[in-house]
C-alpha cells in the first residue's frame, strides 16, 4: 500500500471511529430513554438492562454505520481541503478519484459488513429483544397491563382499569374484569373501586386483591329469549375485599429471559427465511380473495345468468328486462335486488379490513426483503455524497460537516421511511418503495462528484444566470439603436 493511501485511510478512519461510536451511543441512549418509562422502578434486574442494551446496540449498528461513513468522509475530505493538502495533491497530478479510491474501497467493504449485519445479526437481536420484553412481562405481569383500555394479554380475561400507580405500579383504580374462562361470553363480571396485583417470584399465579366492588355471575346462558334468560340462576354480591388467582403459566428462571424462540415478524428473519415465507403469504392472500369473490358470486346468483342461443331467444320480449314485468312485480324485483346488493356491500365492508391486513402483511415482508439489500448499500451511496461534499466545502471539524451530514441523512432516512410506508399501503410497489431513497440520492451523488472533479462549487449561480442574461441581450434592442 502506498504512503498516500495509508495517509488518506488514516484521515478517514480516525474521525470514522469517533463519529461511529458517538452516533451509536446517542442512538442506543435514545432507545433506552424510550423504554425507560416501562422499566424504571419496576424491579427490573441489571441483567435485563444489560441484555436490552446489548441487543439494542446490535440492532442499531447497521443504522449507525452509514451516518459514520457520511460524516467522516465529509470531515476527512474537508480537512484535506482546509489544510491545502488536496490542492497539493492535485498540483502533483493526483486526481480526486485517485485520492479517494482507498476510502471508496473501504466504503464498499463497510457496505458488505452492513449487509451481513442486516441479514444475520439484526434479525437475531430483534428476535431476542422482543422475547426479552415478552418474558419480562411474564415474570412481571403487571408491566403488561396498560391503563385506560382492555388488556387481553392474560388468556381468558379482559381487564380494564383507569390508573396504575405505586412504587411497583401494581396498585389499580376503577377495575373492571371480564372472566371468559368458561368460553360462554361475559358470564362473570367483577368491578372494584381499587385493587392491587401481587406476584411472587417463581409463582405461576398472579393474585388480584380487589376492594369495595361488585361480583356478578350468570350460571347458565342457553335460553334464546330474554324473558327465559331473566328467570335463570345468577348470583351477585358486593364485597369489601375479594382475592382471586389467575394462572399465568410457568415463569422462566433468571438468566433465561431471552430463551423463547418465537420469530413471527420479518425483522426477525433472514433474507432466505423471508423469501420462503412470502410465497405462503401470497397464496393465503389469493385464497382469501378467491373465497370472498366466490361468496359474492353465489350470494348474487350470478351463476344463473347465462346466454341463450339466438334460436331460443323470445323476440317479443323487451331488451330491457325490467320492462317485461307488471308494476307490482317490478317493485318486488327491485326491492329484492336492493336487499341483495345491500347485503353484498355489507359483506364487502365487513371483509375489507381483513383483506387489507392480509395484503399489508404481504407488502410488509416484501418491503423488508428489498429494503435489506437497498439499505446495505447506503454506506456506498452516502460516501459518494460525503466525499465530494467535503472536497467542495473544504471545511473540517465537527461544525459544518455535522450539519451537512445530519441534513443529508435525515433526507435519506425520511425518503426511505416514506417509501416503505407507501409500499406497505400498496400505493407503490415494494421494490420501488425500498429503493426510492437510493433512486433520489444517486443522481445527487453523481452531480456532487462531477462538480467536485471539475473543482466547482455546489451551486454556481453565474452558470445559471449567464445563459438567461445572454438570451435577453439578444432579443432586447441595445440603447442608441
Amino acid at each position: 500500500m502506498k504512503i498516500l493511501d495509508k495517509y488518506i485511510l488514516k484521515s478517514f478512519l480516525v474521525p470514522f471511529i469517533a463519529t461511529f461510536l458517538i452516533v451509536l451511543f446517542v442512538l442506543v441512549m435514545q432507545a433506552l430513554w424510550q423504554a425507560f418509562e416501562n422499566i424504571a422502578g419496576k424491579g427490573i434486574s441489571v441483567i435485563f438492562i444489560l441484555k436490552f442494551l446489548y441487543y439494542t446496540t446490535l440492532m442499531i449498528i447497521p443504522q449507525a454505520l452509514p451516518i459514520g461513513v457520511l460524516l467522516s468522509s465529509i470531515m476527512a475530505l474537508g480537512n484535506l481541503g482546509e489544510n491545502y493538502e488536496f490542492a497539493a495533491a492535485k498540483s502533483a497530478g493526483v486526481s480526486l478519484q485517485r485520492l479517494v479510491r482507498p476510502i471508496g474501497i473501504l466504503a464498499i467493504a463497510l457496505s458488505g459488513l452492513n449487509f451481513l449485519f442486516l441479514n444475520n445479526v439484526f434479525p437475531y437481536a430483534n428476535q431476542k429483544q422482543r422475547n426479552l420484553y415478552l418474558n419480562i412481562k411474564k415474570k412481571k405481569p403487571a408491566l403488561a397491563l396498560v391503563p385506560g383500555s382492555f388488556n387481553a394479554d392474560i388468556p381468558g380475561y379482559q381487564i380494564k382499569f383507569d390508573e396504575k400507580y405505586g412504587e411497583e405500579e401494581n396498585l389499580l383504580k376503577k377495575v373492571l374484569i371480564y372472566d371468559l374462562t368458561s368460553n360462554r361470553g361475559n358470564q362473570k363480571v367483577i368491578t372494584a373501586e381499587s385493587g392491587k396485583i401481587v406476584t411472587e417470584e417463581g409463582s405461576r399465579y398472579m393474585t388480584f386483591i380487589l376492594y369495595n366492588g361488585n361480583y356478578y355471575e350468570e350460571h347458565v346462558k342457553t335460553a334464546r329469549t330474554t324473558l327465559k334468560r331473566k328467570k335463570m340462576a345468577a348470583s351477585s354480591a358486593t364485597f369489601k375485599e375479594y382475592e382471586f388467582n389467575i394462572d399465568i403459566g410457568d415463569t422462566l428462571d433468571e438468566g433465561q429471559l431471552d430463551s423463547i424462540n418465537s420469530a413471527t415478524l420479518p425483522m426477525m428473519l433472514t433474507l432466505e427465511e423471508i423469501k420462503d415465507t412470502i410465497p405462503k403469504l401470497k397464496i393465503n392472500y389469493d385464497e382469501v380473495l378467491e373465497l370472498r369473490a366466490k361468496n359474492i358470486y353465489i350470494s348474487t346468483y350470478a351463476k344463473d345468468l347465462y346466454k341463450y342461443p339466438d334460436s331460443l331467444v323470445n323476440k317479443s320480449l323487451d331488451s330491457i328486462t325490467i320492462d317485461n314485468f307488471e308494476l307490482q312485480e317490478k317493485i318486488t324485483i327491485l326491492n329484492s335486488a336492493l336487499t341483495k346488493s345491500t347485503r353484498v356491500v355489507s359483506t364487502l365492508n365487513n371483509n375489507l379490513d381483513s383483506i387489507k391486513w392480509n395484503r399489508k402483511m404481504v407488502n410488509f415482508y416484501d418491503t423488508e426483503y428489498y429494503n435489506r439489500v437497498a439499505f446495505s448499500l447506503s454506506c456506498v451511496i452516502l460516501f459518494f455524497i460525503g466525499a465530494p461534499l467535503g472536497s467542495i466545502i473544504r471545511k473540517g471539524g465537527f461544525g459544518l460537516p455535522m450539519i451537512l451530514a445530519i441534513a443529508v441523512y435525515v433526507l435519506y432516512f425520511f425518503t426511505n421511511t416514506f417509501g416503505k410506508n407507501l409500499a406497505e399501503e400498496s400505493s407503490i410497489s415494494s421494490m420501488l418503495g425500498s429503493w426510492i431513497s437510493a433512486i433520489l440520492m444517486i443522481p445527487f451523488a453523481i452531480l456532487l462528484t462531477n462538480r467536485a472533479t471539475k473543482d466547482k462549487g455546489i451551486f454556481n449561480l453565474n452558470s445559471f444566470l449567464q445563459p438567461v442574461t445572454n438570451f435577453f441581450k439578444k432579443i432586447l434592442p441595445k440603447k442608441g439603436n
